[in-house]
């Protein structure tokens, strides 16, 4: 929305410059991005700012660039060497193709990037983007040029020292852009939050450390805290931001100033463990650690109070065996990542450890698709990742199934192993991370499932989306299509042809009408007859367990879908807690928020848990699985790099200048020592066994001195050799230290004999009480036509059509003008088969002189109604009612074919209906005369009621 804004008022020029670098999600995205980094946008930088930021000359522009590259008549001089080139060898052939290619008579930029790609040497050549001086074209060709080799030669130098300067320009402008851009996005970002109260993490923290630092205020802010603070906590240090860090420290100023430091002593208590600082994507910045840690020192020597440090080197968690093993996979080498010395004591020395780490199954790729309508993201049962899986949930079931024990109290005492003692540990959510879930659930196993899911996903969820969607709105055809092609109904797709092909008007009606589908009818009609009254969660629930839902959808979609059931339902009742539980707001709040569920693993009771790295924070088992240790590209997805003058713009790797290569590098070292950081996490969560696997590409052997990009396999696999372990005959490698407790055996996890029910589970709830429904007069008994007035069909459906779209008729057209009767017949009725009969019989009554007292401007059509009736409720709707100062009429159209032709002849029926609108009419105005009548449209003919009689109508009726 308000990038729409900006493109229709506040900045158009803006949103075009950016328009060719992003499309769609892409530039929402980048927007999203700009709105998380504007802490950093402490200034907006101007063009001259960012010419200076890159280094570019005053006043350089391309087209100086472009004129100290071309000087003149190389398109003439070009073309005779290309033809050269292009008789020489294989390589010299392609380079003269791809000069030919080039428009060498269009000097521009694009020209000038070009040659560089066929001058330059490449970004991995000893001397990166230098020109191929002696090496292009080949020796023997270079021969055949003569002279013209001299002129290629200086072209090529010409090209190297002008790349440069292109691309300091093109970084500065694309700067320039980002900081135009959001110069006038930021603002109305604020602005829009400001005008709901909205406040993120980033603003509370921006927000807190304003008010302390605003000379207006925050020395009373100050001043007040002061005396309410004796003790500051800081949990989790390594992951707070430099932000956090300048609000705890100004809050601790005051510890070390004035009377307050020489007042009763207070302190500040800061814990963490630098080696755990995994979270910088939230803006954690481990060197602010030590940092921040020597400023303490300092302050706190100003007033002769010494920093207590105390460096905790006991683990309570993890065997001696796993700790040994860690100590040796972050070894001198990756200690810098690490921010210093890795080196543990097992607090329970002698509680048994076990390290096994699984060959590598290696990569597959997925066969070609044997028919074109299957899923190209299907992954196979050869696959690397579902053999791994596979491997898994096969690992898990045979060890609870051996009655296999593991060491607890520190290894005092030993018991059986179960599901909920296994945590299963990625890296990223990859097709590992499916594929294992997957193959638990099919191998019965307990899981908790995904730890994060979205419910926009999952197939379960969106067939039930679509037949809630339907059940809101009946006209939404391909809503019902999709529910009844679903598991929920199973059509196929020739069945749904035969429905769909043949049909006029709405794909329900059509199903509706006919007889082959009466199950599927018969539920749908149930589901609409409760979508009125019932809440979102209890429809659901009703499709799930009364019509089966549950047990359809698990049949053809796996055990894994119940984890998207499940979801659905919690957010359900969650949606209802905070909203008013309607089907229509329901589904929008589930389409716009796109609902991702974060879920608690750190009680799953006694069932397999699967996440990543980053959520087991503080987290362990017994039994850790670190399956996705295999090569791992990581992909920049930052589109901005924060520099001291501000942020910049991403550009290409290779068409990075200085200062962004720098950056870009810098980080790199970061993610890469944050990266061995989550790998010490990872290894840590596990108490006495850790096994070790991969599946895919573990790169080249990297053991040597070079501590970048080390896969993680490798790394511990190297520690593995080094600690002594074993070799197994698959090449497996085993490292077990300690008395591990013998197997209990199969019979040792039975489980115990399901105790008997209870009888109240398997009878009914008796039904609830419900309040008395409103009468309505249209259905207090009796016929409501002649003998002989019959329709086609038996359930008098078109008669019901017939008179509903009469009454349709009559309401809206006596507002208009005659002459476009006709017209808003046809918008009315759009493709009724009678639409003719049926105006040509609204004419008759509307132009009737008798009647054109009902249908005058002061009159009411469609009036709703409601009173008592003997004591009970009632809820009408009076067709056309006209109210004077001393007389109420109130008339009721009826489409009957057959007229009566006395009022003693109306079918009783009829006369209930007008007398209860009479009855509810006395009491809404007791000081006028109620009159009422009935209009018969056929005959356009008013029927005068006698109050008598209708009163002897109603007094003869038997209320429910």
């Amino acid at each position: 929305e308000i990038v729409d804004e900006l493109a229709d008022n506040g900045a158009p020029e803006v949103i075009g410059d950016l328009a060719g670098a992003y499309t769609g999600e892409d530039f929402g995205a980048f927007s999203d991005e700009v709105a998380g980094r504007r802490g950093d946008f402490t200034q907006f930088l101007t063009e001259a700012d960012c010419r200076a930021l890159f280094d570019v000359p005053e006043g350089l522009t391309e087209a100086n660039i472009l004129a100290e590259v071309f000087l003149g008549g190389e398109a003439e001089w070009l073309d005779q060497a290309i033809e050269v080139i292009a008789t020489g060898s294989a390589n010299d052939v392609k380079a003269a193709e791809k000069l030919r290619l080039l428009d060498l008579s269009r000097v521009d930029m694009a020209l000038l990037s070009s040659l560089e790609g066929l001058f330059l040497t490449g970004a991995g050549a000893k001397e990166p983007f230098s020109a191929k001086i002696g090496s292009f074209p080949t020796k023997a060709t270079q021969a055949k040029l003569g002279a013209l080799q001299d002129r290629l030669e200086g072209l090529m130098r010409r090209v190297e020292a002008a790349r440069a300067a292109r691309l300091a320009l093109s970084a500065a402008r694309r700067t320039a852009v980002l900081h135009r851009f959001a110069a006038v996005f930021l603002p109305i970002y604020k602005a829009r939050k400001d005008a709901r109260g909205w406040l993120d993490f980033d603003d509370l923290i921006t927000a807190a450390k304003g008010l302390l630092t605003d000379p207006a205020v925050a020395q009373w802010v100050l001043f007040r805290l002061d005396g309410g603070i004796d003790h500051i906590l800081v949990d989790e240090a390594q992951d707070t931001s430099p932000d956090q860090w300048r609000v705890i420290e100004l809050l601790a100023d005051e510890f070390t100033s004035g009377r307050s430091a020489r007042e009763e002593p207070r302190t500040i208590f800061v814990v963490g463990d630098k080696k755990q600082s995994i979270y910088s994507f939230q803006g954690a910045d481990v060197a602010a650690f030590d940092e921040k840690r020597d400023l303490f020192r300092t302050k706190l020597e100003q007033v002769q109070t010494p920093l207590q440090e105390l460096q905790l080197e006991h683990s309570f968690r993890s065997s001696h065996t796993i700790l040994r093993l860690v100590d040796l996979t972050f070894d001198e080498r990756r200690q810098k990542g690490l921010g210093g010395e890795v080196k543990h004591i097992a607090f329970f020395p002698d509680m048994p450890g076990r390290v096994e780490l699984w060959p590598v199954i290696e990569k597959q790729a997925n066969p070609k698709p044997e028919n074109w309508y299957d899923p190209v993201d299907l992954i196979s049962e050869e696959h690397h990742a579902a053999r791994l899986g596979r491997k898994v949930a096969e690992t898990i079931k045979a060890t609870i199934d051996r009655g296999t024990q593991i060491p607890i109290n520190g290894g005092k005492e030993s018991r059986a192993v179960h599901a909920g003692d296994f945590l299963i540990l990625v890296r990223r959510r990859s097709e590992i991370f499916s594929e294992i879930i997957q193959a638990c659930k099919a191998a019965g196993l307990p899981i908790a499932g995904a730890d994060r899911l979205k419910l926009g996903a999952e197939l379960a969820v969106r067939d039930l989306a679509a037949l809630l969607a339907f059940l809101a709105t009946p006209e939404d055809d391909l809503s019902l299509a999709a529910c009844l092609r679903s598991p929920l109904f199973g059509w196929t797709e020739q069945q749904l042809y035969a429905l769909a092909q043949p049909r006029k008007g709405y794909l329900w009606r059509a199903l509706e009408t006919g007889m082959e589908h009466g199950e599927t009818v018969s539920i749908l009609q149930d589901l609409r007859d409760q979508a009125d009254f019932m809440r979102p969660y209890d429809l659901i629930e009703r499709m799930l367990t009364r019509h089966n839902g549950r047990r359809k959808l698990l049949a053809r979609l796996g055990a894994e879908a119940e984890d998207g059931i499940d979801e659905l339902l919690s957010q359900a009742l969650a949606y209802e807690r905070n909203d008013v539980p309607s089907l229509t707001g329901f589904l929008g709040w589930l389409e716009t928020d796109d609902v991702e569920v974060k879920r608690q693993m750190d009680s799953a009771g006694e069932r397999i848990r699967v996440m990543t790295v980053h959520g087991s924070k503080g987290l362990e088992a017994p039994i850790v699985i670190l399956p996705d240790t295999a090569q791992y590209r990581a992909r920049e997805r930052d589109e901005l790099f924060v520099l001291p003058e501000g942020p910049v713009w991403k550009v290409p790797s290779a068409e990075s200048p200085e200062v962004i290569a720098q950056a870009r590098a810098a980080k790199k070292e970061k993610d890469e020592a944050e990266a061995m950081r989550l790998l010490y996490v990872a290894m840590t969560r596990a108490q006495s066994w850790l096994i070790v696997a991969a599946a895919g590409d573990i790169g080249k052997d990297k053991s040597d001195d070079d501590a970048s990009n080390v896969v993680w396999y490798r790394l511990i696999q190297e520690a593995m050799v080094a600690a002594g372990a074993t070799t197994g005959p698959d090449g497996s490698l085993t490292l077990a230290e300690g008395d591990w407790p013998p197997d209990l055996g199969r019979q040792a996890t039975a489980k115990p004999e399901a105790k008997a029910l209870p009888a109240w589970l398997s009878q009914n709830a008796p039904d609830a009480p419900r309040p008395d429904q409103p009468l309505n007069p249209s259905k207090l008994g009796g016929a409501k036509a002649l003998a002989g007035d019959f329709t086609a069909d038996d359930d008098n459906r078109a008669a019901m059509d017939r008179g509903t779209r009469l009454h349709l008729l009559l309401e809206h057209l006596p507002n208009h003008p005659a002459e476009r009767w006709g017209m808003l017949a046809d918008a009315l009725l759009l493709d009724a088969p009678d639409k003719d009969a049926l105006l040509a019989e609204t004419r008759t009554v509307l132009t009737k002189p008798a009647l054109s007292h009902l249908f005058a401007p002061n009159t009411l059509a469609e009036v709703p109604i409601t009173a008592q009736i003997n004591g009970k409720p009632m809820i009408g709707t009076i067709d056309r009612l006209v109210v004077t100062d001393s007389h109420v009429w109130a008339v009721d159209f009826k489409s009957n074919l057959l007229v009566p032709r006395t009022v003693t002849e109306v079918p009783e029926g009829l006369l209930r209906q007008m007398a209860a609108y009479h009855a509810a009419l006395c009491q809404l105005y007791p000081n006028r005369e109620v009159e009422v009548a009935l209009l018969w449209t056929h005959s356009a003919e008013l029927m005068p009621l006698d109050r008598d009689i209708v009163r002897s109508a109603l007094m003869h009726t038997t209320l429910p």
